[in-house]
């Protein structure tokens, strides 16, 4: 992986401190690629530089940030703190936390030699925005002197009739990471940790069977608790419309949507061609969450059906097409712990739930000659088109290949149920976003 076992002299950008730029923190100060961090918070943080210190050293997810690093007999790794400077030592690493600035184009990155910035925010994701809006804008970063930004989510354009901007571009590593073109693209998304996930679920079943033969796919993820939601219910604000999200997260299993399939189209553009039903189940758990997916393909005979060691030995093979580590197949028996804290991985598969079922269906061919107001013969000439095509193999044939009774076509489908692990948090989505942030800097 780029700049895995490489140094530079370059300085990272991290906007905003809550979990995924916490935990950038520690990605990149054991990796080392960068030889400086400079974090803007754009507020103060408790009384003292000590309490930024202890927030970024201690998690009450994945523990002490030493202990992480070195195990459990490691020592404190933060040293060396400069209050005036807002500056300290994280595992020698220099680690600089601006607290002036919440708007991108007033943080003045040129001023501190950052070229590179990861915006963890979450709050400016629409590549639309001018620079130089009051609200603020992700093009702030650039305006301030930075040359790439990295969006640590997936971007949504709040003006339905705008197009991406041509220097946008969504990409997962290890999917579609060459899609970005270091002389365009400015601004690029990250997409998000249940994209990525699905994106390393879907890919290997389409290389395989191809866009074709999927008929439809709907996944469900079932995600542990966010930032966004609320410890205790509380009431919603004005014109909340989703008034779940105001609910507990302490004793509650939380219905909520998910943009997972419309991104998942931006990074394989093939799905957009496929029915896709997306859904999201918050539960009550830190982190390690689980995608059901359920796919629907045209199988090629009744005989000799797709069966779960077929779905299973396709994801066995696609583990070695991936880089190492980004795809995992296993046939151990997990649980959502099991998976937090997994370097790298973007998806488990938990390959002794997957299983598939298969059946013959029946098509009624004059309900859909009826339905598409196909003629059924094509007058002069005898050229009916599709509808006569139809008909013609309708009275001869099915999908698997013997005669029937006319009119019906009988066609093989089987559905595969397929369960993928993620660790939302650290373990997938941040590790994979540093590689990325790593990828992009390597090639300036």
């Amino acid at each position: 992986m780029a700049g895995q076992g490489e140094r530079t002299t370059m300085k990272l950008g991290i906007n905003g401190l809550g979990r995924i730029a916490k935990l950038s923190i520690w990605h990149h100060v054991e990796r080392k690629f960068f030889s400086e961090l400079v974090v803007n918070i754009g507020r103060e943080v408790g009384t003292r530089l000590e309490d930024i210190a202890q927030f970024i050293e201690k998690d009450s997810t994945y523990g002490s940030l030493q202990n992480f690093l070195y195990g459990c007999r490691a020592e404190r790794v933060v040293h060396e703190l400069r209050e005036k400077e807002g500056s300290m030592l994280v595992n020698g690493v220099k680690t600089t936390f601006l607290r002036e600035h919440r708007n991108p184009m007033a943080i003045g990155w040129k001023d501190h030699g950052v070229e590179v910035v990861v915006d963890a925010t979450g709050v400016f994701v629409d590549p639309t925005v001018p620079s130089d809006d009051r609200k603020g804008s992700v093009r702030g970063h650039l305006a301030a002197g930075a040359k790439k930004v990295i969006v640590s989510a997936p971007f949504k354009i709040k003006d339905k009739g705008k197009e991406m901007p041509v220097d946008a571009v969504t990409t997962v590593m290890g999917i579609n990471d060459a899609d970005y073109d270091p002389k365009r693209h400015l601004i690029i998304s990250n997409a998000s940790c249940t994209t990525t996930c699905l994106s390393y679920m879907v890919k290997p079943l389409l290389d395989y069977f191809g866009p074709q033969r999927i008929l439809s796919a709907a996944m469900t993820t079932v995600h542990a608790a966010t930032g966004s939601q609320q410890v205790l219910d509380r009431a919603p604000k004005a014109n909340a419309t989703d008034l779940r999200k105001n609910r507990s997260v302490f004793n509650n299993i939380i219905l909520t949507g998910t943009g997972a399939a419309k991104a998942l189209g931006l990074v394989i553009p093939e799905m957009k061609r496929i029915g896709f039903i997306a859904e999201s189940v918050r539960v009550p758990v830190v982190t390690g969450s689980l995608i059901i997916l359920a796919v629907t393909i045209q199988d090629e005979s009744m005989r000799n059906p797709i069966s779960r060691e077929k779905i299973n030995n396709i994801y066995k093979q696609a583990v070695h097409h991936f880089p190492e580590g980004y795809l995992v197949y296993t046939d151990e028996q997990n649980v959502s712990a099991d998976i937090v804290g997994r370097p790298r991985a973007a998806a488990v598969i938990e390959g002794h739930e997957n299983h598939t079922r298969t059946a013959a269906v029946r098509i009624d061919v004059d309900r859909v000659l009826s339905a598409y107001d196909m003629p059924e013969s094509g007058g002069e000439g005898g050229t009916g088109g599709a509808g006569e095509d139809l008909q013609s193999r309708g009275n001869q044939w099915t999908g698997a290949g013997r005669p029937i009774a006319q009119r019906v076509l009988e066609v093989p489908i089987t559905q595969a149920v397929i369960y993928g692990w993620y660790d939302n948090e650290l373990g997938s989505y941040t590790n994979m976003l540093g590689d990325r942030t790593v990828s992009i800097a390597s090639l300036l």
